[in-house]
This record gives structure tokens, C-alpha cells and sequence, in this order.
């Protein structure tokens, strides 16, 4: 699928999916009753071997696509599910950095809310349009510096000093998590099968012996619109961080607006 359709609005992208696919849908039809079923000996009594090879073809498209779409949204919910969770970890993280005697404390946490600030501002904008943000690393660094250079003096800042290690471990693991998720989409072999086989399926519809051309090509046109609609929210969802329906930052914006105030 063309790139550039998941960075339009989705409107903007099911429209050029459906208007494709009607477009074709039209045309093919044209062409085969023009120029293809006049050369063919179509008798009435072969409707229903027609009617059974378009009900086979829909059965294994409709199985295939519906398999894509539910993997595609599961994965776009597992994603949101990774953002939730570093999210999460940023707030835990900054709650126990909030123990620590200063001026510790109020550079941890501004590190902290410099890396969800750069997240919310800069990170998430740019993946939006299909860019990746470099400079996450950098602050992760700094708050490592100077998290691993605080000396604890007593018991009790050595066991919250321990817990905000494994805290920070944790956030770690929580970010490179949703790093690694950020790249995920259907491979290109998977679009192929759905783009063609949409094809195929408009096509088997062609072959019937129906007098009247409009009605024809009125339920070729509706049945065209409904499969550029299902691969429309296949496209919606398959890129979790590209278009509209991509997931967005709120997650962050709680931690900074609800905890960072503070």
C-alpha cells in the first residue's frame, strides 16, 4: 500500500481506496460486457456454477481479510498498550525521584519532564508524519548520569535508591517496548494478497448474464464500496502511529498535566 494514503486524513484515504476500487470495479465491468461475454457462450443454466465460483472466491477473501483485520487491530491495541505502560512507568519513576533530598530531586525531576515534554512535543509529531525523533536517548542518559551518581547517605535512601533502579530498569524495558513497536505494518506480501484479491473477487461478479446493465453495475458498485471499506480500516489501524486513528500522546499529557505540576 502507497505511503503516503496513511498520512491523510482518513476520509481523505478511504475515499481514494473506494473511489479506486469503484473505478475499476465500473470499468471491468464495461470491458467484459462489451467486449469478453459476447465471445463467450453464457447460457442462463450457467448461473449457478458462476453463482457457486463468486460465493467460493467471496468465502476465502472474506476469511483472509477478516483474519488481517482482526490481527491489525489487535496489534494496534497492543501498541496503545505499550504507550500506556512507559507512560506509566514515567509516573512511577517520578514519584520516587520526588523522595530524594535536593538538589537531586529537582534535576531528576526535570529530566524527567524535559524527556515527557520532548515526547509529547517533538517525538510524537514527527512519528506522525512518518519521521523518527532521535534525541529520546540523550535525556534517558542524563537522568541515567545522574541517577547512578547519587550516593545514598542512610537506610532509607538506600532502599528508595534501589527501588527507583528498578523503577528506571523497568521504564526501559517500557520504552524500548514501544520503540520497537513504533515500525510495526503488515508486510507488503499481505497488502498484495488483500489489494488483489479484491480484485478478483470484483471481477468473478462480472460473468453473469444480467439483461440489465444498470442493475449490473448498481450491485457491482455497492459490493466494490463495501470491500474499499473494510480495506480502509485495515489501513486506519495497520500503522498505530500514522494518520487519524493513530494512537496520540494522552497517556504522556496525563502524567505532565495531573502528576508533573507538582
Amino acid at each position: 500500500m502507497p505511503e503516503f494514503l496513511f498520512l491523510l486524513p482518513f476520509e481523505a484515504a478511504a475515499l481514494i481506496v473506494i473511489g479506486g476500487l469503484a473505478c475499476y470495479s465500473l470499468i471491468g465491468l464495461v470491458v467484459t460486457r462489451r467486449w469478453i461475454l459476447p465471445r463467450l457462450n453464457v447460457l442462463p443454466d450457467d448461473s449457478d456454477f458462476t453463482g457457486a465460483m463468486v460465493q467460493a472466491v467471496m468465502v476465502f477473501y472474506g476469511l483472509a481479510v477478516a483474519l488481517v483485520a482482526v490481527s491489525v487491530w489487535e496489534t494496534h491495541a497492543e501498541v496503545s498498550g505499550l504507550v500506556s505502560e512507559e507512560a506509566t512507568r514515567i509516573a512511577g519513576v517520578y514519584r520516587d525521584v520526588s523522595g530524594y533530598p535536593e538538589p537531586v530531586r529537582s534535576q531528576l525531576k526535570s529530566e524527567l519532564h524535559g524527556y515527557t515534554d520532548y515526547l509529547i512535543d517533538e517525538a510524537w509529531p514527527l512519528r506522525s508524519e512518518g519521521k523518527k525523533a532521535a534525541r529520546g536517548v540523550e535525556w534517558m542518559n542524563r537522568f541515567q548520569e545522574k541517577l547512578c551518581g547519587f550516593e545514598p547517605s542512610t537506610e532509607g535512601q538506600k532502599c528508595l535508591h534501589a527501588e527507583t533502579l528498578a523503577a528506571y530498569n523497568r521504564l526501559i524495558e517500557a520504552r524500548r517496548l514501544r520503540l520497537d513497536a513504533m515500525d510495526t505494518k503488515l508486510p507488503s506480501e499481505l497488502w498484495f494478497i488483500v489489494n488483489f484479491g479484491a480484485c478478483i473477487s470484483l471481477a468473478s461478479t462480472y460473468f453473469f448474464k444480467v439483461e440489465d446493465s444498470r442493475l449490473h453495475g448498481i450491485l457491482v458498485l455497492l459490493l466494490s464500496i463495501f470491500i474499499g471499506l473494510v480495506i480502509s480500516m485495515i489501513l486506519a489501524f495497520d500503522q498505530p502511529f500514522l494518520g487519524d486513528l493513530g494512537i496520540g500522546s494522552d497517556p504522556y499529557r496525563v502524567v505532565r498535566d495531573q502528576l508533573m505540576i507538582q
